[in-house]
């Protein structure tokens, strides 16, 4: 026993255009453990398979004969939050600018054919950086939600004060034991007051 655990299984969308290249990257990673949630020959299928089977990680050839793989990688990041997309192209003199590098949050780009270590370990790290982007993002957006309700909060007890003469201390009060006995969320009570205020905004 050496405590070490498998490695999770990859759910992997693969879009490449050649049959036998597809077929070869199928097989290829399935023997190292990654599961193929979807196989197609086009950029469009890659955008409508995405949404269907939501994988981990999209291996993208850049060329498509449908369109460029980037405008496909750029429609798939954009849709599916927390997906990982790889692209990879045979063409050895293929540069992405800052644009393509940027519309597309890819996570990595390959050369065709990848060794097969290369490959492996490229989708593993691919999947890990895009769980840790997804949750890093939505510890921001709670964090800035967060922010948002204090001020309101702030903002609504700034109205009690001038209301009724209360110190800072006695109009949160009123707003905690108003959000208690209503069993609502004190946001939504200093929401309440600033909307009572004249001249508020209506939502």
């Amino acid at each position: 026993m050496t405590g070490t655990a498998n490695p999770p299984k990859i759910r992997v969308l693969i879009a490449e255009d050649d049959d036998n290249a597809r077929s070869l990257l199928v097989d290829l990673l399935t023997t190292m453990g990654h599961t193929i949630v979807a196989e197609v020959g086009t950029g469009r299928e890659a955008i409508k398979r995405a949404k269907d089977v939501i994988p981990d990680v999209v291996l993208l050839d850049v060329h498509m004969p449908d369109g460029s793989g980037i405008e496909a990688a750029e429609q798939i990041t954009q849709t599916i939050p927390g997906v990982a997309v790889v692209l990879f192209s045979g063409d050895q003199t293929l540069s992405l600018s800052e644009r393509d590098v940027t519309a597309t949050a890819a996570i990595a780009f390959l050369p065709k054919p990848a060794p097969p270590r290369v490959l492996d370990s490229t989708i593993r790290l691919a999947a890990q950086r895009a769980r840790e982007l997804a949750h890093a993002k939505q510890e921001a957006d709670t964090a800035r939600m967060a922010l948002e309700h204090r001020k309101t909060i702030e903002r609504a007890k700034g109205v009690l004060m001038r209301r009724t003469g209360a110190s800072e201390q006695e109009a949160y009060r009123i707003l905690q034991r108003t959000s208690q006995d209503r069993s609502v969320p004190m946001v939504e009570i200093a929401k309440a007051v600033l909307a009572s205020e004249p001249g508020a905004e209506k939502s």
